[in-house]
């Protein structure tokens, strides 16, 4: 396989796996919080042990962020993976500090793109593993790939 990606590489059932995993700690957990959720699950030990979350748990997005360094580690688009929207989002289990967060993503379709003729339209699923092999995350999501042709 390429080292980048065009639209043209893509197919349905293409699948793309993390080449590594990505320890989560509670530090991180707790920094990202005080920065962009400040709620107290995500904050302390003491407040998260009494809610829904039973202890320390990630913000989802956080998750998401994880995901995302991992998706472009792995699928290594032309020139970056553009967002073209988000389809679903399901944050299916809390991510604990220690927890290794590793992806499996497979490609659902691919179309051009009428509006940017330079693109194609690549959609994709991608689950989210942590060391128990628990799902923690599904997301499907579109993304611009450059044509090998528009070059």
């Amino acid at each position: 396989m390429p080292t980048e990606l065009y639209f043209e590489d893509f197919y349905p059932g293409l699948k793309f796996v993390s080449g590594r995993s990505y320890k989560v700690t509670a530090e991180e957990i707790k920094q990202f919080a005080e920065q962009y959720d400040p709620q107290p699950f995500h904050l302390d030990e003491a407040a998260g042990e009494s809610s829904f979350f039973k202890g320390l748990a990630a913000s989802g997005w956080l998750t998401a962020a994880i995901v995302m360094r991992l998706r472009v580690e792995s699928i290594h688009v032309a020139g970056g993976m553009i967002g073209a929207g988000v389809e679903e989002m399901r944050w299916t289990q809390a991510v604990r500090p220690g927890d290794s967060l590793r992806t499996e993503a497979e490609i659902l379709n691919v179309r051009e793109s009428k509006s940017r003729p330079k693109y194609g339209v690549v959609r994709s699923r991608t689950t989210v593993f942590n060391q128990r092999g628990e799902v923690v995350m599904r997301t499907v999501v579109n993304f611009l790939a450059p044509r090998r042709s528009a070059l």
